[in-house]
């Protein structure tokens, strides 16, 4: 008996080697842009991975039968953050995915002194912890002690690739260390800083578990980071999307001249955060997208050449 033929659609592609296939799935997944009514195929040693956006080329997938559409949501290893606190569909996003063990839904915004959230476990395990795999590294998490977002994956390694071997870094606003991390395979330094207890304390564990030796996790101020180290950095990390504006006069005077800092921001406009920076020593400014945060708003990136 003759099987039915499969059905087939043209979309927007990603080609990947399959070596790195799983990787970016999930990182694609992870930033919104994964077609997931498509199934990704094999070419040639390369993955195809269908996209509704910014692929590099057309291709002919297969669609998925009985597609079950999942709510909104964001994943972190084996957690879903979702965006609307709706039980039944976090019990049926809690089944599409087998490696979930719990959804959770957000009740505060990022808040404190800390920058933490507090979340409402609607569906699964009752826990806030979780493992996060992210370019080979291993981190361990708990969103209850300290933020961490999963899409700043590309943009971690969009530093790394920028930066030359033997490089000190600083990392201002640290968290449970992911951009340090990142940074550490090609750096000869890395001070990772941050003023949450809980996260500097994941931080060594993570830094511990992906056998880091050339990082000093410090619990601080970044405010006082000045009065304490007596070094220059060759790159500066400030990941404070609401709060780094206020500490450019420490990155700067942290950052040795021809270094470079990298000032991540949320704004509604375009060069929103230039008349800041300009007060300061500049050779060059880049501004990037990363990705939409909210309605109106974007989280972007200022690549700061020192002057």
């Amino acid at each position: 008996m003759r099987m039915a033929q499969e059905m087939e659609k043209e979309q927007w592609a990603c080609r990947v080697p399959v070596t790195s296939g799983e990787q970016t799935r999930q990182r694609l997944a992870r930033e919104g842009i994964l077609d997931q009514s498509l199934k990704p195929r094999v070419e040639r040693g390369h993955l195809l991975i269908p996209v509704i956006k910014d692929g590099s080329e057309r291709a002919l997938f297969v669609v998925r039968e009985h597609r079950t559409e999942v709510p909104r949501h964001e994943l972190i290893g084996g957690i879903a953050i979702m965006l609307d606190n709706d039980l039944a569909a976090a019990e049926a996003l809690l089944q599409s995915r087998p490696s979930l063990h719990t959804v959770l839904f957000p009740v505060s915004d990022v808040e404190g002194e800390y920058r933490t959230r507090r979340f409402e476990v609607i569906a699964g395990k009752s826990t806030t912890k979780t493992t996060c795999i992210e370019y080979g590294n291993r981190f361990l998490i708990d969103l209850s002690l300290a933020y961490f977002s999963a899409r700043l994956s590309t943009e971690r390694q969009r530093i790394v690739a920028q930066m030359k071997e033997g490089e000190s870094v600083l990392d201002m606003f640290a968290g449970i260390g992911p951009f340090a991390i990142s940074l550490a395979s090609k750096a000869a330094l890395v001070v990772a800083v941050d003023i949450n207890p809980g996260a500097v304390q994941l931080m060594e564990q993570n830094s511990r578990l992906n056998r880091i030796q050339r990082m000093l996790p410090f619990l601080a101020d970044a405010s006082h980071i000045g009065k304490v180290l007596p070094w220059k950095f060759d790159r500066v990390i400030m990941n404070h999307p609401f709060g780094s504006l206020s500490f450019l006069p420490e990155a700067f005077r942290l950052c040795r001249p021809e270094g470079t800092i990298h000032c991540y921001v949320v704004e509604a406009n375009e060069g929103e955060a230039l008349p800041a920076i300009m007060k300061y020593p500049v050779t060059e400014v880049r501004e990037r997208y990363i990705r939409s945060y909210s309605p109106g708003r974007w989280h972007a990136v200022y690549d700061i050449e020192v002057g």
